[in-house]
C-alpha cells in the first residue's frame, strides 16, 4: 500500500509515528555520504525516531571499495545524532552477503 510520494520530512515523520518504520539507504558512490547529500528529507527528527537499529545501508562491494578505507559519513546537521551513528555499521553487500563498516560524523581530506 503506497501511503505517500514525494513526502517532505514532516510527512515522513508524521508516518513514522503511526507505524513501525525501517530505512533502507545507499551511500553516494566515491563519497560515501549516507545522509546528508539529497536526502534532506530525512530530518534528525526522523532519523532519531526511526533508530540506527532500523537503519539498513546496501551497497555493493565495488562501491566501498571506491572509498579507499575512508568511514560512511554521517552529516544530518545534528552534530549529536553524527555522533550516534558512528561507529561501526552492517552494511548488506549481496544476497546473503554483508560487511561491518565504519561511520564517521566528519569528512576526512
Amino acid at each position: 500500500e503506497l501511503i505517500g510520494q514525494d513526502m517532505i520530512a514532516a510527512d515522513l515523520l508524521a508516518a513514522a509515528e503511526k507505524m513501525p518504520t525501517k530505512l533502507v539507504i545507499t551511500l553516494i558512490g566515491g563519497q560515501g555520504h549516507i545522509f546528508g547529500r539529497g536526502n534532506q528529507q530525512l530530518s534528525p527528527a526522523l532519523i532519531r525516531k526511526i533508530g540506527k537499529e532500523n537503519i539498513m545501508v546496501i551497497a555493493t562491494k565495488t562501491k566501498l571499495q571506491a572509498l579507499n578505507g575512508r568511514p560512511l559519513i554521517a552529516d544530518t546537521g545534528d552534530e549529536a545524532l553524527d555522533e550516534e551513528l558512528s561507529g561501526y555499521i552492517k552494511v548488506i553487500t549481496g544476497y546473503n552477503d554483508h560487511v561491518m563498516y565504519a561511520v564517521g560524523h566528519e569528512e576526512l581530506n
